[in-house]
């Protein structure tokens, strides 16, 4: 058989099954549309089995190791940014025209649920960046929400955090693999590109530092007039999701509080920066950066 390392995964029988098939079937339409792309690959059983039944419900099933550094462990650069978009664009694209019932499953995490972070914001204990968020929820609801279902929507992998992100240890502004299939979900396709640059977003140059990866994204993925126009919105969005939901956790499970608050500094610094930054001129930085880089 195949040789080298591999991932053994144990899904809890409390898990639908629909779930579990629907991350199988998901690596194997990428592998079909991009054979290269550095994603785990479903290895089967002789037999052809994606998945195999444990007693008492659990499923078994083993994917590819894939080689890498997680993200979180190398510096945010401009050349690791543009990287970062490229590979988000080319695995976007290895996902066009996937779908299942399943993928309609409500994601607290998908940025199209913002409205329903509101009951957490009370846990934020920093009163102004609690101020900024409930502003930020306020636009998402008036403006934002109503003009997504003008975007292309369609499966996306949508936690491109640096933790599911590796790069390459020989070259760490690379990036080398992408990780983590389980909160798959049919958005706005934008959405997963917002997701992968909220992490870097770099307060003393918030527009240019976001503009690199959408910049690389535009080249392999052109964006439309309207995905462009809510991007950095979308983006705010995200890191105003990652804000909330960690501070509401770490409230409930105060012993792993540091642990669930680890992106919330790089977060706030992001939020606040961005959002300080007229609408307008972000705008025209952003339709700037995207002239030049692509």
């Amino acid at each position: 058989g195949p040789e080298g390392r591999f991932v053994l995964k144990i899904t809890n029988a409390a898990e639908p099954p629909e779930a579990t098939d629907f991350q199988t079937r998901a690596l194997r339409h990428i592998a079909t549309r991009d054979p290269g792309l550095p994603v785990p690959r479903v290895i089967t059983t002789r037999d052809g089995q994606a998945a195999v039944p444990l007693p008492g419900g659990h499923l078994l099933r083993v994917l590819s190791w894939v080689e890498g550094l997680p993200l979180h462990q190398a510096g945010s650069t401009p050349a690791l940014r543009r990287s970062l978009g490229a590979m988000a664009a080319r695995l976007t694209r290895a996902l066009e025209g996937f779908s299942r019932p399943a993928a309609a499953h409500v994601l607290q995490w998908d940025i199209k649920q913002a409205a329903a972070l509101r009951p957490m914001l009370p846990a934020i204990a920093d009163a102004g960046l609690r101020d900024l968020c409930a502003r930020c929820l306020d636009r998402f609801e008036a403006e934002i929400a109503p003009a997504l279902r003008g975007l292309p929507w369609q499966v996306v992998h949508a936690d491109l955090n640096p933790h599911n992100v590796l790069v390459d240890p020989d070259d760490p502004a690379r990036v080398a693999g992408v990780l983590d299939f389980g909160d798959m979900v049919e958005t706005p396709r934008i959405c997963d590109l917002a997701v992968a640059a909220s992490y870097h977003c770099d307060p003393a140059a918030p527009v240019v530092s976001l503009s690199q990866v959408a910049a690389a994204w535009h080249r392999d993925l052109p964006m439309t007039g309207a995905e462009q126009g809510l991007f950095l919105d979308l983006t705010a969005i995200r890191m105003v999701t990652t804000i909330s939901l960690a501070s509401w956790r770490a409230a409930r499970y105060p012993d792993n509080a540091a642990y669930i608050l680890r992106n919330l500094p790089a977060s706030s610094a992001g939020l606040g920066a961005l959002t300080l930054v007229p609408r307008d001129l972000a705008q025209t930085r952003l339709a700037a950066e995207l002239e030049l880089l692509t």
